[in-house]
């Protein structure tokens, strides 16, 4: 039986703009984040990424235990974590001077790495003012969400 009244069991035709998703998909990857949803108008769209971690990468032989990276098992006063998974890069491009180095005096917003992900250069700015006291990572090495990548004091 199909009459006027199978009208009101029909679902309203849905449109997707391509643009908004697009336009979240690059809000993604440009804040690091994993997913983001909007409502509008009773539309709601959202956007998410897996995170995988890096590639793994044939490992250097480690002359001395200092080469290690260090691992922090608690929240450290000045500890500057990563935002994302990526590599790290300590200069903008190979050959140039770090961005910083221990003893460095940054000001809130310098630029203190640059994180790859997804084949986007990420600046990791400095969230306050201070001296760079230790370096936690190595350049071109991989590094997950949440890892201390410096210590300010």
């Amino acid at each position: 039986m199909s009459g006027k009244g199978d009208d009101k069991n029909k679902k309203p035709a849905t449109h997707i703009d391509a643009d908004a998703v697009r336009e979240l998909a690059a809000l993604l990857k440009e804040t690091g984040l994993t997913e983001i949803e909007i409502e509008h108008n009773d539309a709601r769209i959202r956007v998410s990424r897996a995170v995988s971690a890096a590639p793994a990468q044939a490992a250097a032989p480690i002359a001395s235990a200092a080469a290690q990276p260090t691992t922090i098992s608690g929240p450290v006063a000045g500890a500057v974590p990563s935002p994302m998974v990526g590599t790290v890069f300590a200069a903008a491009e190979p050959g140039k001077p770090p961005f910083v180095k221990v003893g460095s005096q940054v000001k809130e917003g310098d630029t203190l790495f640059i994180v790859e992900a997804m084949k986007t250069m990420n600046a990791i700015p400095a969230p306050r003012s201070g001296t760079v006291k230790e370096i936690l990572v190595e350049n071109g090495a991989p590094v997950e969400f949440g890892q201390t990548l410096l210590i300010l004091g």
